[in-house]
């Protein structure tokens, strides 16, 4: 039988150590939120309305959230299987809500073309 060999260069990492990010990274995120969420005010202040004010009000939100999710939560130093983990989700939701709203129209077609032609 052989001993296993034991290497003394092989070392555990240290316990309770945390990897420390660079304060200058969590100042940018802030301004970058804080200029996001002045841009999201500022489609208020202009009378924006329609189709553009709901568009330009989720872009600057889901920037903001994926900013916050990937520095303040530090998604962007996860696994990538913990990151699916977590952005999958949410994503194959807002998938088949969009089918769930192209099958209503398709639906609220044929019935308006069904109960609008028997009259």
């Amino acid at each position: 039988m052989s001993q296993p060999t034991i290497h003394a260069d092989i070392q555990p990492a240290p316990q309770g150590e945390a990897q420390a990010h660079p304060i200058k990274l969590y100042l940018v995120v802030w301004v970058w939120l804080f200029i996001l969420s002045a841009c999201s005010y500022m489609v208020d202040l202009f009378h924006l309305t329609g189709l553009l004010r709901w568009s330009l009000i989720l872009i600057f939100m889901a920037l903001k959230a994926g900013l916050i999710i990937a520095v303040f939560m530090h998604m962007a130093w996860e696994r990538l299987a913990l990151s699916y983990a977590i952005l999958l989700p949410p994503t194959l939701l807002l998938v088949f809500v969009g089918i769930m709203i192209f099958e209503s129209e398709y639906t609220l077609l044929s019935r308006v073309t069904f109960f609008s032609s028997g009259s």
